[in-house]
């Protein structure tokens, strides 16, 4: 049985850029061996620590543009006319992750509001849900994304870099960033950042496509997460080899998503998923972390 075309993942249009070597983001290594390669991307895997990134890498000044200005009202569409679904999703996986008692816990040790930081918040969606819950809530965006999640729900989310929003150190009790760390050029300085934003004992909730899922394994380049825009693709290994170098102790890892909507029948889709999930090989993670 052969599986049809699956629908990449939205990213913004491949445009020509300056790009220059780097070394490997988690081991600084330098010696890397082809991977995956395609429309826009060519994927190289560390030879040493196995992570596997774009090299040569376009200046982040030209990443950053490509989502403040090349994406414009197309992305905002986009994430409108999936929000109801991203939402679900993201509770779901929340709830994968013990988030209710996370929560209690949280109210029951601070004695008042736990405060969550949601960097890559896009429309506020979750933000929202999670203020409706009585969360204290801030947002990072910097895509067009942010100015609905300010006048559309009158929620704080700042349309700068987490380094230039210059919060105070342990200002948050959570921190979650979905399907952020893939597009940065320095995942380890976010992550690093992200840590010391964190009081003792707060948690961070990340989720990243799975380079070790089935689907990646099955579909290699045509991997929906193979794109433009993800300058590293981890696995559990190494995104768990990156938090623990920052200072982050990893309490556990969810996966879900065997094979995407319409590449198969249901039947089978519905056998994939489930199998998935059950061995971690889902094609999304969420990493849940805590800062000891």
């Amino acid at each position: 049985m052969s599986l049809r075309q699956p629908v990449k993942t939205w990213s913004t249009p491949v445009t020509e850029e300056e790009r220059r070597p780097v070394p490997c983001a988690l081991c600084g290594g330098g010696r890397f061996k082809p991977s995956l390669s395609g429309e826009g991307f060519a994927y190289v895997k560390c030879a040493v620590c196995g992570l596997v990134q774009i090299n040569p890498q376009p200046r982040a000044a030209d990443v950053e543009r490509r989502y403040r200005e090349s994406s414009g009202n197309d992305y905002l569409a986009y994430e409108l006319k999936n929000e109801a679904a991203f939402l679900e999703l993201q509770k779901l996986s929340l709830a994968d992750a013990g988030f209710d008692r996370i929560e209690r816990e949280l109210m029951e040790r601070t004695g008042r509001k736990p405060s969550v930081l949601d960097v890559g918040c896009a429309t506020g969606a979750l933000l929202a849900f999670l203020q409706d819950r009585g969360w204290q809530t801030t947002g990072v965006e910097i895509s067009p994304s942010a100015e609905y999640a300010r006048t559309e729900r009158g929620l704080d989310v700042r349309s700068q870099s987490l380094e230039d929003c210059r919060f105070p150190p342990e200002s948050f009790d959570l921190a979650l960033a979905s399907h952020v760390v893939e597009h940065l050029n320095n995942p380890a300085t976010f992550i690093r950042q992200t840590w010391q934003l964190l009081r003792r004992g707060a948690y961070f909730m990340l989720t990243t496509p799975n380079i070790d899922g089935f689907q990646a394994r099955l579909l290699g380049k045509r991997w929906r997460s193979a794109i433009f825009d993800h300058l590293y693709l981890f696995s559990i290994r190494t995104i768990k080899a990156m938090l623990k170098a920052q200072g982050f102790v990893t309490e556990g890892i969810y996966t879900w998503g065997g094979l995407a909507a319409g590449i198969a029948p249901l039947p089978l889709k519905t056998f994939a998923d489930k199998t998935a999930k059950a061995l971690r090989l889902g094609d999304v993670m969420l990493v849940k972390a805590r800062k000891p």
